[in-house]
This record gives structure tokens, sequence and C-alpha cells, in this order.
């Protein structure tokens, strides 16, 4: 029985944010600024009260590791981009981006993000899966819409997968500390 890419894709998508709660669930306030290295990535407070995310525009070597914060920020940044593209609205810039300030803040928005997308997805027609679209990619590589459906499942994976592995080494290093 064919599966039309819609359905493909929005079943991968189900099947990842299901995996993706399993961590998001089990997260604690406190799991958010843990600094598992010396090297990290992470979020800082300004004097503005924004939290801005540590980033460079080459990346370092070696690459910093990111605190959960940083890629509940990362995660948050891309997904609302991507979102942006797919219904036709200008993204903010990432330099206009801030982290939500606390885990459970960023957690409502990753939440609100999810449905958000479903939603999104639920809009385009199958042949609109066809269209051309030009993120995360430049416009000439001649990717669709289906791509960037892919792309956010497969980034989406990536990224709470960071998070789930950062969630079981502070766990086992606070068990260790018992």
């Amino acid at each position: 029985m064919p599966v039309s890419s819609r359905e493909l894709l929005r079943w991968q998508f189900d099947l990842t944010w299901a995996l993706a709660e399993v961590h998001l669930d089990a997260l604690t306030e406190e799991d958010f600024l843990w600094r598992p290295a010396s090297l990290v990535w992470t979020v800082h407070r300004g004097e503005d009260e924004q939290w801005r995310p540590d980033w460079a525009d080459t990346e370092p070597d070696p690459v910093p590791v990111p605190t959960i914060a940083w890629l509940s920020w990362h995660i948050d940044w891309w997904w609302s981009t991507a979102l942006d593209h797919l219904t036709g609205r200008a993204p903010t810039p990432r330099e206009q981006f801030f982290w939500a300030g606390s885990g459970a803040a960023a957690l409502t928005g990753l939440r609100g993000l999810r449905t958000a997308w479903a939603a999104a997805l639920d809009e385009v027609a199958d042949a609109g899966f066809e269209a051309p679209s030009a993120y995360p990619w430049p416009v000439e590589a001649g990717l669709t819409v289906a791509h960037l459906a892919g792309w956010v499942n497969a980034e989406l994976m990536k990224n709470t997968a960071e998070i789930g592995q950062l969630r079981m080494l502070r766990a086992a290093s606070l068990a260790c500390q018992s």
C-alpha cells in the first residue's frame, strides 16, 4: 500500500516527538544549566534580562559541549525558523532569538512548536511537499518542503538525543556523589 510523503513524514515526526518526550519529561530545572565540561556553550542573562546563547559563526575546534539550555534554545531557534519558512513568515534573526529563561518555559515553547509544526504540516497539500524550500539550505540546492520536513525530523532527533545523553550523564554523576 503506497504511503504519501505527508503520511511518512508525519509518522516519522510523531515517532521522533514521542522519543523526545521520554527525555523532556524527565528533565529538572537544574538540568538545563548544568555544565558537563569546562568548555561549554550555554545561555547567559544580559543586563536587559534577555538570555543569549553562546555562538560562533565558524564552529570552533574542539566544539564546546552544549548545555541543555543551549540545546533547547537551538531547537527553538531553528524550528521556529523552519516554521516561519513553511508558513511564509519572515523569520526572527538568530541574534534576536533568546532563550526562554527557564527550563519550564523552554519546554512549554518546544511543546507549542510541536503543535504548530504538526498543524502547519497538516495544512500542506500533498503536492505542496514537492514545492521548493530554501531552508536550511540555499535556494539553488533545489530541495523541497518534503526535504525540509525530513530535515526537521532528523535535526529534532539529533538534538533530543543530545539532551537525553546530557540528562543521563548528569543523573549518573549525581548518583556517584551519593
